[in-house]
């Protein structure tokens, strides 16, 4: 196996299943195209390059992931969830996990499969990315759930082309286009707002920093080293305040956002922070004691500056996009926070 194709491997797993097919990016930013409505209320979305066509507010809606599950939670949707999916991947958060609760859950660790979900008589899907609809793993395609009368909605930052150029501000359009669908636009603008908000905080606070730090991002698998140097993981660093140390204009990220490198590679950046995804708290334990036995002289070592965030939490789609900002910031720079 290359190092190429072992660094898609763990990638695959830990950031949201996203697969190397299509994923160099097209370079053009996202703006947020207006639902269209017509007369007898239905609603037409334009997402990942296709028409998504909602003739009426869905009834029966399936969240793909716990970070989608959570979404349409908070946008009060809970009597219309008939199912979720990879429930055991994260779990929910403890203000919103009692309203999960009797949500028939189709898949545990992975996405169901088509049968399972087909079975579910969903009209509404959310997915954060188009793994979930790949008909090779089993999974319903696309095209199969539209021949079945399902919609279905990918995440934005989710898209083939997206996924490269992926932001924080990705997760405005799909609020904004789950409000249109769902008819719940104040709740979509609520949340949009409160996000904006913890945005603008740490855009007051990181401004008045004198001295940005320089940042690395990693993902650790035993002792297999990958940066992270593109994608909505960039993004989320440089909402933070962050020097990323692996930028998108690293010739390693021109195809994929993420790269394995060798220990002495990452030891030479000498990196004032590191930031790092864990699946659970396990994963973080071994993580944090290989960065630390690892790099002793790193400046990130040194300061006690091992910044865990979790996998999920860049999963496209989530506002998990936003708290993390909000962490990485407060961890790189508490005085600014004080």
């Amino acid at each position: 196996m290359t190092s190429r194709n072992r660094s898609a491997r763990i990638l695959v797993t830990a950031l949201g299943g996203a697969t190397l097919l299509g994923l160099t990016g097209c370079g053009a930013g996202v703006t947020a195209a207006a639902p269209t409505q017509s007369a007898d209320t239905a609603v037409t979305i334009e997402n990942c390059g296709r028409s998504v066509v909602v003739p009426e507010p869905p009834s029966a809606v399936v969240g793909l992931h716990p970070s989608q599950t959570e979404l349409l939670l908070r946008l009060g949707l809970a009597d219309r969830l008939v199912g979720q999916a990879q429930a055991t991947v994260q779990a929910l958060p403890d203000d919103v996990a009692a309203l999960a609760e009797g949500i028939p859950v189709l898949g545990a660790d992975t996405p169901p499969n088509r049968e399972t979900l087909l079975a579910a008589e969903p009209d509404f899907v959310y997915s954060p990315t188009t793994y979930e609809f790949t008909a090779e793993q089993g999974f319903a395609s696309l095209e199969q759930l539209e021949e079945a009368g399902v919609a279905a909605y990918v995440a934005t930052g989710g898209c083939f082309d997206r996924r490269m150029e992926g932001t924080v501000d990705d997760l405005f359009v799909d609020l904004e286009n789950l409000g249109a669908i769902f008819d719940v636009e104040q709740e979509a603008a609520a949340l949009i707002e409160d996000a904006e908000a913890d945005l603008a905080e740490v855009d007051a606070a990181v401004e008045e920093v004198d001295e940005r730090l320089r940042v690395a991002q990693v993902y650790v698998d035993g002792t297999t080293l990958t940066a992270i140097g593109a994608g909505i993981e960039y993004d989320i660093l440089r909402r933070a305040g962050a020097e990323a140390v692996f930028t998108p204009e690293d010739p390693a990220f021109a195809d994929f956002f993420a790269a394995e490198i060798t220990p002495e590679a990452l030891a030479a950046a000498a990196p004032d922070a590191l930031v790092f995804a864990a699946t659970d708290p396990a994963h973080e334990a071994a993580a944090r004691a290989y960065l630390t036995a690892t790099f002793p002289d790193m400046p990130a070592v040194q300061e006690e500056r091992l910044i865990a965030i979790s996998t999920s939490d860049t999963f496209p789609g989530t506002l998990g996009n936003i708290s993390v900002v909000h962490r990485i910031a407060q961890a790189l720079y508490p005085d600014a926070f004080a």
